[in-house]
């Protein structure tokens, strides 16, 4: 619910001049991909976007499943996933900085941070303790002992 939240609620707003201006995490991808550097468009929208999302949703497909004493198909594979997109996930270094550039911004322009800002932040605070409480070996054992 979080990813979701940080998804399409608004990010950020900024207000200079009397003029509003509104952005969420993919209206940043398209702004960097308009603004001529294609490859930093791609890499946040991976790291920040496309990482997060196949890493929950492998943790959902993997660890829903065992907790109702089923066996997901692929599981092997999903696992190998999991830690291969992991390292990928770098929303705490996005995060990072967004805070860094809106230090810089709010001698500029009033900056107001919106309910994905905070949903993005206590997402990171929850992906973090799930993926610290993950044990790979409880998980085998568990299916291990259903077979």
């Amino acid at each position: 619910m979080l990813y979701v939240v940080a998804n399409t609620f608004p990010f950020l707003s900024f207000e200079m001049q009397g003029r509003v201006t509104e952005t969420t995490l993919a209206s940043g991808v398209m702004d960097l991909w308009q603004q001529g550097v294609p490859e930093i468009a791609v890499l946040v929208g991976f790291t920040a976007l496309a990482a997060p999302f196949a890493q929950l949703a492998l943790l959902l497909y993997v660890l829903l499943p065992v907790h109702l004493g089923r066996v997901p198909w692929q599981m092997a594979r999903s696992f190998r996933w999991l830690r291969r997109v992991q390292p990928w996930s770098m929303m705490e270094v996005f995060l990072v900085g967004i805070l860094v550039a809106v230090t810089k911004l709010v001698d500029m322009a009033e900056v107001v941070p919106g309910l994905a800002l905070w949903a993005f932040g206590a997402l990171i605070v929850v992906l973090a303790g799930a993926l610290a409480s993950l044990d790979p070996e409880a998980v085998w054992e568990r299916l291990e002992v259903r077979r």
